[in-house]
């Protein structure tokens, strides 16, 4: 029979995969895939060990007649979340047991990443792996946590995506190009910046490939845990919002909005962008720009279950706004559209109504959007035309409506254009055209 191309999306809140045909194929169009499964991860989302489990845990519910098909596989991860570890990606003791996670700013490396990057001449401030949000900024405080307890030798660097790669593949030297962008990889130029490469040192630091590329085989024990065929590829992913893109297979004119436990934001452009929060990534073989806030749909399950929201959105009024003007951050900073660690959330006043509240937290959320785009558009991104909605806030109708009023344009959800499905067509693309970064379309 033919094969199967599975596609593995490491989120915020848990995994996510999801299993592709070929093209033309019974379960080969994105619409209706193969099978699509989701399951929290079985820790911590800081420890690592949850990944590798929760991914173990996860393949174990998919048919055996469907695992044994698969020809390939990708994985994305959440941008930024980082890890500093062993040879062999061996997990090292307290207090670098746990990963670094994407919204973790570290403002104490400011001056030391000044100092990095200060060789770049004039446009180090604008690369993204100069923010204190950055992953360098995490970097730099993991190589002070080791020097501390003792931990440098053979000590190395890898982001969440790429250290799950390397107990697929049994080889943790790869990293993906787009997970290391806010760690310092020059996309344009394909190297380093030399300043990074110099001061953390050339051996903690991945080598870098190309999204889309074919790594290797499966190695043998990862293939025995997981159920999968030996000759199974791994294919370098990408992060999770990039992913996402993928999933969508967006227009000229159109961005996309990635409405899950963070809000992400991606157009794309005819050439690197440079501005402060902002990544740029190479995705399909064009460029694209965006920016995360770490305000997101996260924020409402601090207050609400999953039923109280959908419940509660079906009396919101998009046409009636509270006037409340909350910033719905989940914890204190800010990293897109401004680059700020030490901004304030603002959660109150809260109405009596519960209704009332959950509308002015979308509210919040349309605003930061608003001024995302607005933003992106200011520093040389193409109009907007129209925005289309992915990740799981995407369900939410009366939230598209407030965003509709407030942008101006036509707003569309495709929730089921997941993650986990961009990664799927990523593995299918790649196994159809070669090692070379492909062009995924469904």
């Amino acid at each position: 029979m033919s094969a199967l191309y599975l596609g593995v999306d490491l989120g915020s809140s848990g995994l996510r995969l999801a299993v592709l045909a070929d093209a033309g194929t019974p379960g080969g169009d994105p619409a209706s895939p193969v099978l699509d499964r989701q399951s929290p991860y079985p820790g911590r989302f800081e420890d690592p060990e949850a990944w590798r489990q929760g991914l173990i845990d996860l393949l174990a519910t998919v048919p055996e007649e469907v695992r044994r098909r698969v020809g390939a596989v990708a994985i994305d991860g959440t941008s930024g979340t980082l890890l500093a570890c062993g040879p062999g990606g061996r997990l090292l003791p307290p207090p670098l047991a746990d990963a670094l996670p994407y919204h973790q700013a570290c403002p104490e490396q400011t001056g030391a990443i000044a100092t990095l990057l200060a060789t770049e001449a004039g446009a180090w401030a604008a690369h993204p792996a100069a923010s204190s949000s950055g992953s360098l900024a995490r970097a730099l405080r993991l190589l002070d946590q080791a020097r501390e307890a003792g931990l440098t030798q053979d000590l190395l660097l890898r982001h969440q995506a790429d250290w799950l790669m390397g107990w697929l593949l049994d080889d943790w030297r790869w990293g993906e190009e787009g997970n290391n962008v806010r760690l310092g990889w020059d996309l344009p130029q394909d190297r380093w910046l030399a300043g990074v490469a110099e001061g953390l040192g050339a051996a903690v630091l991945p080598e870098i490939r190309s999204s889309g590329s074919r790594l290797g085989r499966l190695a043998p024990a990862a293939a025995a845990c997981l159920g999968l065929p030996a000759d199974c590829q791994v294919v370098a992913g990408s992060t999770d919002a990039n992913a996402a893109v993928l999933a969508a297979d967006p227009e000229a004119g159109d961005g996309i909005a990635v409405l899950g436990t963070t809000l992400v934001l991606k157009q794309f452009v005819a050439a690197p962008l440079a501005g402060a929060g902002l990544s740029n990534h190479r995705v399909g073989g064009r460029w694209l720009v965006g920016g995360a806030s770490n305000a997101g749909a996260g924020i409402l399950r601090r207050f609400f279950d999953d039923a109280q929201v959908a419940e509660l959105s079906r009396q919101i009024t998009p046409d009636r706004p509270t006037g409340l003007a909350l910033r719905p951050l989940s914890r204190r900073g800010e990293r897109f559209p401004v680059d700020d660690p030490k901004l304030e959330p603002i959660l109150e006043p809260r109405p009596a109504s519960d209704a009332r509240y959950l509308q002015a937290l979308l509210e919040g959320l349309t605003a930061i959007e608003v001024a995302g785009w607005r933003r992106l558009r200011e520093l040389g991104a193409p109009e907007l035309l129209r925005v289309i909605s992915v990740g799981g806030g995407a369900r939410n109708s009366p939230w598209r409506a407030l965003r509709t009023r407030a942008l101006g344009i036509p707003v569309l959800n495709r929730p089921k254009r997941t993650a986990a499905l961009g990664m799927a067509l990523l593995a299918r693309a790649s196994s159809r055209m070669g090692s070379d970064s492909p062009s995924p379309r469904p």
